[in-house]
């Protein structure tokens, strides 16, 4: 049966959304910024690991939950959020909202010591370095030698999420680098880990607010 055109129209319209929504500008080992007009996307609980994270909104206003308090943002004002602190973004009434992120490295990996690292600091940086890598929640504990349900407990408050969310998290933020790179969406899910396409697609969904082909749109 052929595919109406009316399909065809209607993809195109949304990849024109995106793109003029979210903007991406990328560049290896420097500044990350990401410009939103309009948009309407909210954000989970998430972290960033080794960035400090800067937003400005130009339009509209914006809420930040941060560990448990919201805090909204309107015109003019800016927000700062550390490393490793959990945080969520969210609509206010449903309404657009325009702004820039900007995320600085602060490149804490190469300053850690191994001999006075702690053992969560170990782990936290062998995820980061290998997301793809298959370790199960018994497989880091033993990394570590320590007790699974205490490494979860010590990991998500120095970290901010359980080891779980962490890799998945490291796992999806790899796949955005090679996708940047211009690697085809399938290069990227199985290069990052994932072995299933669409769970590939949710994780990154959840984590981006876009689907892997958008973000690849949104790039500039």
């Amino acid at each position: 049966m052929p595919i109406p055109q009316d399909i065809g129209k209607e993809t195109k319209v949304q990849e024109t959304k995106v793109q003029k929504t979210i903007t991406y500008n990328h560049k290896k080992q420097s500044i990350d910024c990401v410009y939103y007009q309009n948009a309407v996307q909210s954000y989970p609980t998430h972290t960033h690991a080794s960035h400090h994270t800067f937003g400005l909104v130009s339009d509209g206003m914006v809420c930040i939950v941060c560990n448990g308090e919201k805090r909204i943002y309107g015109v003019g004002q800016y927000f700062y959020i550390q490393p490793d602190v959990p945080h969520a973004i969210e609509q206010v009434k449903d309404k657009k909202y325009s702004m820039i992120s900007v995320c600085i490295p602060v490149g804490e990996i190469r300053e850690w010591d191994d001999a006075d690292e702690h053992y969560i600091k170990r782990l936290k940086r062998m995820i980061m370095e290998t997301p793809e890598d298959p370790l199960s929640i018994k497989d880091m504990a033993e990394t570590i030698s320590v007790s699974p349900y205490h490494m979860i407990r010590q990991f998500k408050s120095f970290c901010g999420l359980t080891p779980h969310q962490f890799q998945i998290q490291c796992r999806v933020r790899k796949a955005q680098k090679i996708l940047e790179e211009g690697k085809s969406v399938t290069e990227a899910a199985y290069a990052a880990g994932f072995c299933d396409q669409s769970h590939f697609d949710r994780c990154f969904q959840r984590i981006v607010r876009l689907t892997p082909s958008e973000y690849r749109q949104a790039l500039c």
